[in-house]
């Protein structure tokens, strides 16, 4: 039998016992509580001393009657929170005592999706929000109030007590996204859901999925077998590769939703194709199939319409299993492709993007064809790069918006310095306070925050066969881009943020993440 819902006189008891304490409560913190070194920093966090709440074996997860968004976030905060602390925080309905935690939905509008307001006070935990992404988002910050120990998938002694705290928050950017190339290393279903927690804990909510290219072709597609079983079957150090099927696909997708990410697929043309082509013969002008990791710039056959009916069966497939807006198309490097023929070729894609219910994302080069408004132009050009600059420009006249990859500021694949033992360096070296110390908004001439949804951490991975790379190139530089993503401008100050990155190490080293030690940020001893 469901619980009845709480009578409207006990309801304004429980907003009573919400309510800030006065200082001197029985669980009183010290007066000199600082405020908690959160990543991504919040719109408005105030500390409130001489409050705070201690989980217990009484503690309980507060839901409301019927809501399913508060229902789902509350059981991923019991998942996360119930092998550190060994407590069974029952998920449940009830009346808010001071050690529990309480989920509602009663956050303003204002709010927009995905922001959400986290009270600590005497009496207890209070995460509310307008709708489900922001019940999620106040989660994450929620698990960094608590101590690292609390990311142990194995129980830890505690004590579990957060500091009186209360905080607003909304993103700055609606795209905070990072792409995976799983086509030049191929990475299974298990490696990508892992590196989706690890996303999520930053509100990251956008995974690229980079998943063609010269070197692998990595989604089965119905009708083309041979793209995924042999163009599928190397990768970029002649490993074995490997693909999704499906259906692998599509629990990706789900398990990203369920962390309130959005997978943007990519499939590059017209060029970075040869895997396609060394898989079917057709696909080439000369109808000769080149061999796998053929070296060399790659197009596919422009004005054939066989190159029209593969896409438009690629595009419509992937169209299907992906709920999220946008097909991204890649668009970059076509050096083997003639101006008219790039023109030519993006228009079509344009077309085919749009008839299966999709927009158009591509890498900058796309806005040189002639696109009507609303795709997406993802610029990764450097600073000062004269033609790059021409074409975001070029996208803000025609009312298309900017997704920010500089590939000297967010480009994780770049070593963080000359002693970094793997990664690349054709855009310089990328340090953590390179990474962090940019402002999209005034990144390119003209360009200015209304004409941009938002930036993206790309990490191509050429030189990194395993995650564990993935990682180390990731950490910690992906925080400050999510930051980026996420407060305000007017918070961004490298001196207070490296302070606020250092404390992420316990967390990353209770997960067992690997990363990077940089000298520029003040660690704590290693434990």
């Amino acid at each position: 039998m469901k619980p009845r819902l709480p009578s409207l006189a006990v309801s304004l008891l429980v907003v009573l016992a919400l309510l800030p304490a006065t200082v001197g409560s029985a669980n009183a913190a010290p007066a000199s509580t600082p405020a908690p070194a959160l990543v991504p920093q919040p719109s408005s966090e105030h500390a409130l001393p001489g409050q705070s709440v201690s989980l217990d074996r009484s503690s309980r997860i507060l839901v409301p009657q019927g809501s399913h968004d508060a229902v789902s976030a509350a059981n991923y905060l019991a998942q996360v929170l119930r092998p550190s602390t060994g407590f069974a925080l029952p998920v449940t309905i009830g009346f808010p005592r001071r050690d529990d935690i309480t989920f509602d939905q009663w956050g303003a509008a204002s709010l927009g999706n995905e922001g959400y307001t986290l009270d600590v006070t005497r009496g207890g935990v209070r995460i509310s929000a307008h709708a489900s992404a922001g019940l999620f988002y106040g989660v994450q910050t929620f698990r960094q109030l608590l101590p690292a120990g609390v990311e142990k998938r194995s129980k830890q002694a505690g004590p579990w007590t957060i500091g009186g705290v209360r905080i607003s928050d909304t993103p700055r950017f609606a795209w905070r996204g990072a792409m995976l190339d799983v086509a030049r290393h191929f990475f299974d279903v298990g490696q990508v859901e892992t590196y989706l927690d690890e996303l999520s804990m930053y509100k990251i909510n956008v995974l690229h999925l980079h998943l063609s290219d010269n070197d692998g072709w990595r989604i089965d597609i119905n009708g083309w077998p041979r793209l995924a079983r042999y163009g599928g079957s190397t990768d970029a150090s002649r490993g074995p590769g490997g693909f999704y099927t499906q259906a692998q696909y599509g629990e990706i997708v789900k398990f990203a939703a369920a962390r309130h990410i959005t997978i943007v697929p990519e499939i590059d043309a017209p060029g970075h194709v040869t895997a396609a082509q060394a898989s079917y013969a057709q696909l080439n002008c000369d109808g000769v199939a080149p061999p796998l990791l053929n070296p060399g710039y790659s197009s596919l056959c422009v004005r054939s319409e066989v190159t029209y009916q593969f896409l438009d069966d690629v595009i419509g497939q992937l169209a299907a299993m992906t709920p999220g807006k946008y097909l991204h198309i890649g668009g970059d490097e076509a050096l083997t492709t003639s101006a008219a023929d790039y023109t030519y070729f993006v228009d079509r894609l344009q077309a085919i993007v749009h008839a299966h219910g999709k927009e158009l994302i591509g890498w900058h080069q796309i806005e040189a064809a002639d696109l009507t408004s609303g795709p997406v132009a993802q610029y990764w050009g450097t600073a000062g790069s004269a033609d790059d600059v021409a074409l975001a420009q070029q996208a803000k006249a025609r009312g298309n918006k900017i997704v920010m990859s500089p590939a000297d500021k967010s480009y994780l694949d770049m070593k963080y310095d000359a002693q970094t033992p793997i990664g690349q360096d054709w855009a310089g070296y990328n340090s953590v306070s390179d990474a962090y110390d940019w402002d999209p908004a005034t990144f390119v001439p003209g360009i200015g925050e209304s004409d941009i949804d938002g930036v993206e951490a790309p990490l191509w991975t050429d030189v990194f066969p395993t995650i564990s790379d993935v990682d180390y190139m990731t950490f910690p530089r992906l925080p400050g881009i999510a930051e980026i993503g996420w407060s305000p401008e007017s918070t961004h100050t490298w001196t207070g943020y490296r302070t606020r990155l250092a404390a992420q190490a316990p967390r990353w080293d209770a997960l067992g993440l690997t990363y990077y030690r940089s000298p520029e940020v003040p660690w704590p001893a290693a434990a």
